[in-house]
């Protein structure tokens, strides 16, 4: 039985099968970019026009502003309140190729704040936000980085609550495509994305959905952090309630899904559903280092299409980089947790299905369940430092040697010898 923890992913799914803003439920005002001096003519740089379309919008109680078809370049705009950007089939929106374009403020990059240039399309502290319809939208990927080392984000919330990315197209540019910081109730749905960096990263939000997606990146597809370090661990806002499904995931390195290894806030109640990974890793990699602190707990995976280098990765001990600013989290206090991890019906052809021997025996971890396993695997599962394991029902071929390798485990379907 899984802990009483996970209902509010339960409630949270069937809540956000209908999410999207509340102030888009009845008929709101427009406002044409054309009619605020935006072009589209693909050369001219329309963020004036789209900034005062989105200004006006805001001051005026809300509503929607619309971009119909045409080729805008862009520098950064920022969204306001009860404001929702609808991009008209043909529109495409270019980020523009100058550092200037997009102002200093401070941005979150690998779990710790600093300054960086602002997203593409930014929004800080307001609520009933969303971009919509069939559009796309394009980063730039060669903005000059000076002061700026994370590169440019495209979509980037912060501190918004009831935000809604639906139906239209991201290609990335020098960074990540969209990153939300700080927010609630997230709705994700229907958005395809390609590039070279991660497709989506949630950074310690709560109430996430994110469906019908399809990303096909060169980082990971979707990772999911809560900070980083004494600093991450001090604000501490978990990354929680988060409901994934119906995706297509692509990735050509590290994870399709990756939960850390910023954790230090915790990561936890996370659903992943009726998903297809594709992988030259691994599926889910679950990551992180003594120092970052955090828990990760109830992630729950089932009816899963793998197609990776692995299925599941385990890391405890040297996920993610680390360097001088890190600032850990001393003592048993920074000994990150792993509890209470299951999956099930999944469908594999890979390498490996699962790998957890980068554990720690001062802090096993609490809980892995594994049931209702099929397809091809060149190797089984090799698992270290696990209590409580379950492993049922696996119905895989191909592998050479023992299916299960464990040392200090114990649980349900084990080898006999351990």
């Amino acid at each position: 039985m899984l802990p009483l923890r996970l209902l509010a992913v339960c409630t949270f799914a069937l809540f956000a099968s209908a999410a999207a803003p509340a102030a888009a439920a009845n008929a709101r005002p427009t406002f044409n970019v054309r009619a605020f001096g935006a072009t589209g003519d693909g050369t001219t740089k329309d963020t004036a026009g789209f900034q005062k379309a989105l200004d006006t919008c805001a001051v005026s109680g809300g509503g929607e502003v619309v971009v119909p078809a045409g080729t805008y370049l862009i520098g950064s705009i920022q969204l306001g309140q009860r404001t929702i950007l609808r991009l008209e089939a043909g529109s495409v929106l270019n980020g523009s190729g100058d550092a200037d374009d997009y102002p200093m403020v401070d941005v979150r990059w690998e779990g710790r704040w600093q300054p960086g240039r602002r997203a593409l399309i930014y929004a800080d502290n307001v609520d009933h936000i969303g971009i919509v319809g069939p559009g796309q939208i394009n980063g730039h990927p060669e903005v000059a980085k000076p002061q700026n080392p994370r590169g440019v984000v495209v979509l980037e919330p912060i501190n918004c609550h009831d935000v809604r990315w639906e139906g239209f197209t991201v290609t990335q540019g020098g960074n990540w495509a969209t990153h939300p910081t700080y927010c609630t109730k997230v709705v994700i749905r229907n958005v395809t994305i390609t590039g070279r960096r991660d497709g989506i990263d949630v950074d310690s939000c709560k109430d996430v959905l994110i469906e019908g997606c399809r990303i096909d990146t060169g980082d990971d597809a979707i990772s999911l952090k809560s900070g980083r370090g004494l600093n991450g661990a001090r604000i501490g806002k978990p990354t929680e309630n988060v409901v994934i499904r119906d995706c297509q995931l692509r990735c050509t390195r590290f994870a399709c899904i990756g939960i850390g290894s910023e954790t230090s806030a915790g990561i936890r109640n996370v659903r992943i559903e009726r998903c297809t990974f594709d992988s030259h890793t691994h599926a889910i990699y679950i990551k992180t280092r003594t120092g970052r602190a955090g828990v990760t707990e109830n992630i729950v995976g089932d009816d899963l299409e793998v197609t990776a280098g692995s299925f599941l990765r385990i890391n405890l001990t040297r996920g993610g980089n680390t360097n001088t600013a890190d600032d850990p989290v001393d003592g048993p206090l920074g000994v990150p947790e792993a509890r209470n991890l299951r999956f099930s019906r999944v469908r594999m052809h890979g390498k490996a299905l699962v790998q957890a021997t980068e554990t720690l025996a001062n802090k096993p971890i609490l809980g892995l369940s594994l049931t209702s396993v099929t397809g091809t695997c060149e190797s089984g599962i090799v698992l270290a430092n696990v209590r409580d394991v379950e492993l049922r029902d696996l119905r895989v071929t191909g592998f050479t040697g023992p299916l299960i390798k464990a040392e200090n485990v114990t649980g349900k379907g084990l080898p006999a010898h351990d």
